[in-house]
Protein backbone atom coordinates (compact mmCIF):
# COMPACT_ATOMS: atom_id res chain seq x y z
CA UNK A 1 0.00 0.00 0.00
CA UNK A 2 1.35 3.46 -0.98
CA UNK A 3 1.08 6.17 1.65
CA UNK A 4 -0.78 9.35 0.81
CA UNK A 5 1.57 12.12 -0.27
CA UNK A 6 2.41 14.71 2.35
CA UNK A 7 0.43 17.94 1.82
CA UNK A 8 2.41 20.79 0.26
CA UNK A 9 1.69 23.10 3.21
CA UNK A 10 3.06 20.57 5.70
CA UNK A 11 6.20 19.96 3.66
CA UNK A 12 6.63 23.71 3.22
CA UNK A 13 6.45 24.33 6.97
CA UNK A 14 9.05 21.64 7.63
CA UNK A 15 11.37 23.07 4.98
CA UNK A 16 11.00 26.56 6.46
CA UNK A 17 12.03 25.22 9.87
CA UNK A 18 15.06 23.48 8.33
CA UNK A 19 16.14 26.58 6.40
CA UNK A 20 15.81 28.66 9.56
CA UNK A 21 17.96 26.17 11.48
CA UNK A 22 20.74 26.57 8.90
CA UNK A 23 20.50 30.38 9.00
CA UNK A 24 19.04 30.98 5.53
CA UNK A 25 18.07 34.63 5.10
CA UNK A 26 15.22 36.45 3.36
CA UNK A 27 13.14 33.28 3.20
CA UNK A 28 9.82 33.60 1.38
CA UNK A 29 7.13 31.02 0.75
CA UNK A 30 5.00 31.98 -2.24
CA UNK A 31 1.59 30.40 -2.75
CA UNK A 32 1.45 30.08 -6.55
CA UNK A 33 -1.37 27.53 -6.70
CA UNK A 34 -3.69 29.93 -8.52
CA UNK A 35 -0.98 31.16 -10.90
CA UNK A 36 0.60 28.02 -12.30
CA UNK A 37 0.07 24.30 -12.66
CA UNK A 38 3.78 23.64 -12.20
CA UNK A 39 3.72 23.72 -8.39
CA UNK A 40 1.68 24.87 -5.42
CA UNK A 41 4.39 26.59 -3.36
CA UNK A 42 7.70 28.22 -4.25
CA UNK A 43 10.20 28.83 -1.50
CA UNK A 44 12.98 31.35 -2.16
CA UNK A 45 15.86 31.71 0.28
CA UNK A 46 19.32 33.23 0.38
CA UNK A 47 22.57 31.64 1.51
CA UNK A 48 25.70 33.70 2.12
CA UNK A 49 28.09 31.47 0.17
CA UNK A 50 28.18 28.56 -2.27
CA UNK A 51 28.91 26.27 0.66
CA UNK A 52 25.86 27.45 2.60
CA UNK A 53 23.60 27.25 -0.47
CA UNK A 54 24.69 23.63 -1.02
CA UNK A 55 24.15 22.84 2.69
CA UNK A 56 20.67 24.37 2.51
CA UNK A 57 19.82 22.24 -0.53
CA UNK A 58 21.08 19.12 1.24
CA UNK A 59 18.83 19.96 4.20
CA UNK A 60 15.79 20.45 1.94
CA UNK A 61 16.38 17.06 0.32
CA UNK A 62 16.90 15.43 3.74
CA UNK A 63 13.60 16.85 5.04
CA UNK A 64 11.71 15.80 1.92
CA UNK A 65 13.08 12.27 1.97
CA UNK A 66 12.23 11.91 5.66
CA UNK A 67 8.63 12.58 4.64
CA UNK A 68 8.74 10.11 1.76
CA UNK A 69 9.05 12.80 -0.93
CA UNK A 70 11.77 12.18 -3.49
CA UNK A 71 13.12 15.17 -5.43
CA UNK A 72 12.05 15.27 -9.07
CA UNK A 73 15.20 17.21 -9.83
CA UNK A 74 18.07 19.14 -8.29
CA UNK A 75 19.85 21.73 -10.42
CA UNK A 76 22.91 23.90 -9.75
CA UNK A 77 24.25 22.09 -6.70
CA UNK A 78 27.79 21.80 -8.07
CA UNK A 79 28.17 25.57 -8.49
CA UNK A 80 26.16 26.56 -5.42
CA UNK A 81 25.12 29.96 -6.77
CA UNK A 82 21.49 29.00 -7.39
CA UNK A 83 20.19 25.58 -6.46
CA UNK A 84 16.69 24.55 -7.47
CA UNK A 85 15.13 21.60 -5.66
CA UNK A 86 11.94 20.38 -7.35
CA UNK A 87 9.74 18.43 -4.96
CA UNK A 88 6.65 18.53 -7.15
CA UNK A 89 4.12 20.49 -5.10
CA UNK A 90 6.95 22.51 -3.54
CA UNK A 91 9.83 24.03 -5.51
CA UNK A 92 12.74 25.52 -3.56
CA UNK A 93 15.12 28.16 -4.95
CA UNK A 94 18.28 28.68 -2.89
CA UNK A 95 20.49 31.54 -4.05
CA UNK A 96 23.49 33.62 -3.17
CA UNK A 97 22.63 37.30 -2.60
CA UNK A 98 23.93 38.69 -5.90
CA UNK A 99 22.11 36.01 -7.92
CA UNK A 100 18.88 36.62 -6.06
CA UNK A 101 19.17 40.38 -6.54
CA UNK A 102 19.77 39.91 -10.26
CA UNK A 103 16.88 37.52 -11.01
CA UNK A 104 14.35 38.88 -8.48
CA UNK A 105 12.06 35.83 -8.65
CA UNK A 106 9.69 37.41 -6.15
CA UNK A 107 8.74 40.03 -8.73
CA UNK A 108 7.81 37.34 -11.26
CA UNK A 109 5.29 35.94 -8.78
CA UNK A 110 4.30 39.26 -7.21
CA UNK A 111 0.53 38.56 -7.18
CA UNK A 112 1.32 35.51 -5.06
CA UNK A 113 0.75 35.76 -1.34
CA UNK A 114 4.15 35.87 0.34
CA UNK A 115 4.76 34.57 3.82
CA UNK A 116 7.77 35.33 5.99
CA UNK A 117 10.28 32.74 7.06
CA UNK A 118 8.74 32.34 10.48
CA UNK A 119 8.34 28.63 11.03
CA UNK A 120 5.12 29.26 12.92
CA UNK A 121 3.44 30.76 9.86
CA UNK A 122 1.64 28.57 7.38
CA UNK A 123 0.78 28.79 3.74
CA UNK A 124 -2.84 29.91 3.54
CA UNK A 125 -5.14 29.07 0.68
Amino acid sequence: MVADPIPARTLCRQILVGLDALKATDVLALDVFQQTSITDVMIVATGRSDRQVRALSDKVVEIARAQGVLPLGIEGQREGEWVLVDLGDVVVHLMQPDVRDYYQLEKLWQPAVAHSSSASETIAR
